[in-house]
Order: C-alpha cells, then sequence, then structure tokens
C-alpha cells in the first residue's frame, strides 16, 4: 500500500515474519522519523525503499486513522511543503489524471 502523507511518503507491506507485523517503507528517512518517532529504523543501499521500520499493524493502521482525523486542508497539494515532495506528488497526478483519461 502507497500513502502519500503531506509531510511523508510510505509503502507499507506484510512483515517477512510475522503477520501481524508490517514493513513500512521510505525513500527518505525522514518521512519515517515523523511518521514513528522513536522507533528503530534500518537502512539497506541494495533495496528499493533505503529506509524501513516495523510496526504492529493495529498501530500503523491507528496512526493512518489519527492522521486522517487531522486532515485540516481542502487541497492536498497545496499542504506539501518539503518542494521535492510536491514534486513528486505533482507527477504522480499527472500520471492518474492520464490514467483517468484513457477510459
Amino acid at each position: 500500500m502507497w500513502i502519500c502523507f503531506n509531510d511523508g511518503f510510505v509503502s507499507a507491506v506484510n512483515s517477512d515474519t510475522d503477520p501481524n507485523i508490517l514493513k513500512v517503507r521510505a525513500r527518505k528517512k525522514e518521512h519515517l522519523q515523523k511518521l514513528f518517532p522513536g522507533k528503530k529504523i534500518f537502512s539497506s543501499k541494495n533495496t528499493d525503499y533505503a529506509y524501513r521500520v516495523f510496526v504492529a499493524r493495529k498501530a500503523f493502521a491507528k496512526m493512518v486513522a489519527d492522521r486522517v482525523m487531522d486532515i485540516d486542508y481542502d487541497n492536498f497539494k497545496d499542504s506539501v511543503v518539503d518542494d521535492k515532495l510536491h514534486d513528486l506528488y505533482a507527477d504522480f497526478w499527472t500520471l492518474h489524471w492520464k490514467y483517468q483519461q484513457s477510459w
């Protein structure tokens, strides 16, 4: 699952070892630090996502639900302060718009 927060992008997948744990991955370490303060962040240059944390499914679901409840903007892209992240999302938006137009 890809999740685009206005202050970070993550990908959540099953843990390789425990069905109750998710491996939450990011390309920028700071995204995981914001979402999971105090959690041990693992890094690797040999994986498609350089950074990852392991989080209980329920804790991840609660964090996402809390973020949903805290939405206070009416335009997502305008709420993204980080210029590089904004550009990533703008490109993503454009690809999705093109996908929509293909139907």
